[in-house]
């Protein structure tokens, strides 16, 4: 995934303290120590019943071509510490320069419903290797994870009706454009504005025309017939540039040309004023004009509390537009995800050491061991429980249930995905999975028995 959109491996995509202690590591000869790091998160993001697990494929590119480039040593070879002396001995540069990863890991699949605290990345190998994926792996998760759940947010809100994704004028960056628009695709919208996305991801892109094109004519029936002769198989007319009602006249008067050439109103757009008031309105001069199959598209600021309060008003909306407060996770702009150190041992045949992580918040005390997730169901397939459990502590008593993480790198070799599981594939997974879950976190995930037992035992002596 990221080699169709970098031109580079990144390997510098990282924090500077990833490299300083993988340093430290190397200087104290415990890079090869083998340790286990989790990826999670704490808190759900919005009121919503599970977060959506995104941008795992970003992470499969990434690992399969991470490296450190000449320049990207030349880079770290300049870099100097408080006294002028370079930070980094030219020995460690050019172990990095060798450096291919041996790693297992282990992630959940794009779609995924995910809750608090469950690991959705596992990571277990060299502890300098680990080290080091850890800002890569959450800057590829943390936001595609906010933005798919975002969109199931808003696809819920909207029921049957299909939502396009319009943000990428108002997106953070380039990067977080195509981000957005692959995240909000899997978490449920219908399709896109963002060309590039449709190209890379294979994305449904949509879009007619904007205010300028009815600006930069006299008037806005001869815009509307001057869009219909270039593109009569695209005419959704956008009718509020000046007066909305006269422009849905205009659009219906079009729309009769557009019938006698063989050709259709395919609906209006709505991106300002009262978009109740004025769809029911729409919709009557549409419906008497002939155009009942017309769509009435709405845009317009929207989120998921703004299209509930249009639904309750019973405004004619057939199609929503959602730009902003959908690419930039207006509300709530960070999912927080974390990585954590879990256990650590200085080789195959040494005793797996387990850790946590301390804190005054209950919420942030870290959970041990090398973790899987298990999500339980009952008889109708509807799931009643997500365990979490220590491999090595259940590994003579698993636990039932499906296990969410699956196998992305063995020894640093990717591990194929299933046959058959694209990006339609996760969307379909997201959709079915948001609708299964209460909200409000009702839905119960707990650690296991033998699991909880360790935890509290490591705090205990801790203290």
């Amino acid at each position: 995934m990221t080699n169709k959109l970098y031109r580079e491996p990144l390997g510098l995509l990282t924090d500077l303290y990833q490299l300083t202690m993988a340093y430290g590591y190397w200087k104290q000869g415990r890079h090869e120590d083998e340790a286990v790091f989790h990826l999670f998160f704490r808190k759900l993001p919005f009121d919503v019943p599970c977060a959506i697990a995104c941008g795992i494929e970003y992470v499969r590119g990434f690992l399969e071509a991470f490296r450190f480039e000449s320049s990207d040593l030349a880079f770290l070879a300049e870099m100097c510490g408080n006294d002028g002396r370079p930070l980094f001995d030219p020995e460690f540069l050019d172990y990095l320069g060798t450096l291919e990863l041996t790693c297992d890991i282990d992630a959940v699949v794009e779609g995924e419903a995910v809750f608090a605290h469950e690991p959705m990345v596992r990571v277990r190998g060299p502890l300098l290797q680990c080290q080091l994926l850890e800002t890569p792996l959450l800057n590829l998760i943390n936001f595609q994870t906010l933005i798919a759940t975002k969109a199931a947010e808003i696809c819920a809100a909207a029921g049957s009706d299909p939502v396009f994704e319009f943000g990428l004028r108002r997106a953070q960056g380039i990067d977080g454009g195509l981000a957005a628009s692959r995240a909000a695709y899997i978490g449920g919208c219908t399709g896109t504005s963002n060309v590039l996305a449709g190209k890379l991801f294979d994305i449904p892109v949509k879009g007619t025309h904007a205010h300028s094109w009815v600006m930069s004519f006299d008037d806005e029936i001869t815009a509307f017939r001057a869009y219909a002769d270039a593109l009569p198989n695209n005419c959704t007319f956008l009718v509020d540039t000046y007066d909305t009602v006269e422009g849905v006249r205009n659009a219906i008067a079009i729309g009769k040309e557009l019938q006698r050439a063989g050709q259709r109103l395919a609906g209006i757009r709505l991106d300002s004023g009262d978009l109740a008031a004025l769809s029911k309105l729409a919709r009557a001069l549409l419906d008497e004009g002939g155009f009942a199959d017309a769509a009435i598209v709405a845009s317009n600021d929207l989120d998921a509390t703004a299209i509930l309060q249009l639904k309750e008003q019973g405004a004619k909306i057939d199609v929503w537009g959602v730009g902003t407060k959908l690419v930039t996770a207006y509300d709530r702009p960070a999912l927080g995800g974390v990585y954590k150190l879990a256990a650590i041992r200085a080789g195959d045949d040494a005793e797996w050491q387990m850790k946590v992580k301390l804190s005054d918040e209950p919420a942030k005390v870290s959970i041990p061991g090398i973790q899987q997730v298990v999500r339980r169901t009952d008889a109708a397939g509807r799931p009643i429980e997500d365990v979490i459990y220590c491999e090595i502590l259940n590994a003579r008593a698993p636990i039932d249930g499906e296990k969410l993480l699956k196998p992305m790198l063995r020894s640093g070799e990717p591990v194929a995905p299933a046959a058959g599981d694209d990006i339609h594939c996760s969307r379909e997974r997201a959709r079915a999975q948001f609708g299964k879950f209460p909200r409000g976190g009702a839905y119960p995930v707990r650690l296991a028995d033998t699991l909880e037992k360790l935890r509290e035992g490591l705090v205990a002596r801790a203290h």
